[in-house]
């Protein structure tokens, strides 16, 4: 079965999608769907709403996005990176132990289907700029600051 439902942030409309097992996609949407929720969506909100009040910093809930085993491996990296801390796609192509993969796990943080909980926004250049980020680099700016990251 597949559930649907939409939670408000200070950065727009998100849709949370899920199946059985867990959230198969969040992501910023500027149209909505129809509303078929579950346990797991309403959850995912409660975590989300937490997350943009400021009290939550990690999420406990299933996932269950599809992506192949180069790009599972890279968003478990992702997962790995802390609140309010940032690193380089050449760190997390070393923390999956592929340190000449840097453009292929950049791929993979573009694909990631779930957005903030699977925290690709806290990925920059090597340099320290905020390189691309699928839901625009003004949001990904926006959620390092909410987070403190020390690049602001």
């Amino acid at each position: 079965m597949s559930y649907r439902d939409h939670v408000d942030t200070p950065l727009g409309r998100m849709e949370v999608c899920a199946g059985d097992s867990g959230i198969t996609s969040l992501n910023f949407v500027e149209e909505t769907s129809s509303v078929n929720s579950s346990s797991i969506t309403d959850e995912a909100i409660r975590q989300i709403n937490q997350y943009f009040d400021g009290e939550r910093r990690t999420f406990n809930i299933a996932l269950d996005a599809t992506g192949t085993d180069f790009q599972q491996g890279v968003w478990q990296a992702l997962c790995a990176i802390d609140y309010g801390q940032t690193c380089s796609y050449q760190d997390i192509a070393e923390a999956i132990q592929n340190p000449k993969a840097v453009r292929a796990v950049g791929a993979a943080n573009g694909k990631n289907p779930i957005s903030i909980i699977v925290p690709c926004h806290r990925v920059i250049g090597a340099n320290g700029a905020l390189t691309g980020y699928a839901s625009g680099v003004d949001r990904k700016a926006w959620l390092l600051k909410h987070e403190g990251s020390l690049l602001f």
